[in-house]
């Protein structure tokens, strides 16, 4: 068992249950460490899935204001290659996104083999904001959990690895993070009466997340909770989810690998060969 907790699927997810303060036993002096380790080991299959080009890697972050997703993608940028690595922070749709299919946006977007897409908030919003500020109508987006479980299954028929995390805070923590805001000049661009209304609807969303993360975490594309209390340890059980998700893989990229390096040299081998 790691440190984030893995959603099964069709299980029902009462986030009441779930620490946010969680710290795994350990404290920050102990896990940086740990971190920095098992963030040197994920660069290290990335360059591998980068250099094999068969599969690629989608990681979904989602939460509520304030609990870390910028943060959480800024560490794992220190890990990873910017070549085969893009971020995508989806917001409101446009005019013209939102006359498609909720979906229409999100695909254009999926990690092309042997790259790497992180998205900060997905179409997940499609059935959480939206479910909360009744901006469609119930029957319309108690359809779009089937339709995110095929979308989601697409992409992992067409190799892509899927993680999803959604980073759990407490309320009392929000609240410290959106206060500690006004006093630094640095984030001023991030202050916004709508978080502060947004807390409003915490148990709205609560309900909304239950249900998105009980009826969307197959086996395939799984939903992992992430107590973000700590901004350490969340990115210690991010870091530590996805090397165990990529180990499987290693064997098999470097036989790829392997195999490849031999048809090149045979290659070069016969060039040289005609070589006076």
């Amino acid at each position: 068992m790691g440190y984030a907790y893995r959603v099964k699927p069709d299980e029902t997810v009462q986030l009441r249950e779930i620490n946010p303060d969680e710290k795994g036993g350990l404290s920050k002096s102990e896990a940086l460490p740990l971190t920095d380790a098992l963030g040197k080991e994920m660069s290290d299959l990335l360059e591998l899935l980068y250099a094999a080009n068969s599969k690629s890697l989608l990681l979904v972050l989602q939460g509520r204001d304030t609990a870390g997703k910028d943060g959480a993608i800024r560490h794992m940028l220190q890990f990873l290659n910017v070549q085969s690595c893009r971020v995508v922070p989806f917001k409101v749709p446009t005019v013209e996104e939102a006359a498609h299919d909720f979906l229409w946006r999100i695909h254009e977007h999926a990690p092309a083999r042997g790259s790497i897409a992180l998205f900060n908030r997905s179409h997940y919003e499609d059935v959480l904001v939206v479910r909360v500020h009744n901006l469609v109508p119930e029957e319309v987006w108690k359809r779009r959990y089937a339709h995110i479980n095929a979308f989601e299954s697409l992409l992992c028929d067409g190799n892509t690895i899927i993680l999803k995390f959604y980073l759990h805070i407490s309320k009392q923590e929000q609240e410290e993070r959106l206060r500690a805001r006004e006093k630094d000049p640095t984030k001023s661009w991030k202050l916004a009466v709508a978080d502060w209304k947004e807390r409003e609807l915490w148990d709205e969303y609560t309900t909304a997340y239950e249900e998105a993360l009980s009826r969307c975490s197959p086996a395939e594309a799984p939903w992992f909770i992430v107590p973000a209390d700590h901004k350490w340890f969340r990115d210690l059980a991010i870091t530590e989810r996805i090397v165990k998700a990529l180990r499987p893989y290693r064997e098999e990229w470097m036989d790829e690998l392997t195999q490849r390096g031999v048809v090149a040299k045979r290659e070069i081998e016969a060039f040289r060969e005609t070589l006076p």
